[in-house]
């Protein structure tokens, strides 16, 4: 079932959407030739704490990181550690926070120093895929109408939609109902209606769509290592248009 949110509830979302956004932000700018992504998890912790918030990938079902950081190849919920970042690397940044009872979600991908052209072209075609997304979540549409803005984007330019991995409902937990692919027909899928809040988040791979789970169990890649782009807003659901949560806070 898909949970409305009411005035209160949305209100709560906004707040700990800010702080999420501000966070990623924060960390984002830190992202640099030489930076490990072990360097960038401790900061996200540290501004998590400093929030009075908590990180909410920490511990869910095991995963040891505070954001999950994945770079180049790499599609999503990459583990923190040695790596170093290097110039040229696409990395992207993952987090959540959990703050007055409420989950925040967004993401980011970072470009570091002079990248691919083509590398380039394919972030900036995930932010239109996320940006077309979230013009569909609007009282009135369904739910496939979101699905369908993203893949028409991305296949569009030429690139492919990560079928594995999928956007979420959120709320009071980081995964409510409905689970929202960046694929598929539009006109299909439950009505959608004002106050219901989710996690868009378009996967999108230069190469093949397909990908695979590295032997850490988390760490996602593309199928043939060809580059990945993840971006990401916690979003509700408006009479009108949707309203993005996730805006840091000198932002909104």
């Amino acid at each position: 079932m898909i949970k409305i949110k009411t005035a209160d509830e949305l209100a709560a979302m906004r707040i700990v959407g800010r702080k999420t956004a501000t966070i990623l932000r924060k960390v984002a700018a830190k992202v640099a030739p030489g930076v490990t992504t072990q360097e960038l998890d401790e900061y996200a912790a540290e501004l998590a704490r400093k929030e009075e918030g908590r990180c909410a990938f920490y511990g869910y079902h095991g995963f040891s990181g505070h954001i999950c950081s994945s770079i180049n190849e790499e599609v999503v919920h990459g583990v923190p550690g040695r790596r170093v970042i290097k110039d040229g690397d696409i990395v992207s940044i993952d987090f959540g926070l959990v703050y007055g009872g409420f989950v925040g979600d967004t993401a980011t991908t970072v470009a570091v120093g002079e990248i691919n052209p083509e590398w380039q072209r394919l972030l900036d075609v995930t932010q239109e895929c996320l940006k077309a997304s979230i013009e569909k979540a609007v009282e009135g549409n369904r739910l496939g109408d979101i699905s369908n803005a993203c893949q028409l984007v991305a296949e569009s330019a030429g690139f492919s939609v990560v079928r594995d991995f999928v956007g979420h409902g959120i709320g009071r937990e980081m995964h409510e109902d409905p689970q929202i692919p960046n694929y598929g027909p539009a006109g299909r899928g439950p009505v959608l209606k004002a106050g219901m809040t989710f996690a868009l988040e378009p996967m999108i791979n230069l190469g093949v769509h397909q990908t695979q789970t590295l032997n850490d169990g988390w760490t996602v890649v593309t199928k043939d290592r060809q580059p990945s782009a993840h971006f990401e807003h916690t979003v509700a659901v408006g009479k009108k248009q949707a309203e993005i949560l996730t805006i840091p806070e000198s932002d909104g």
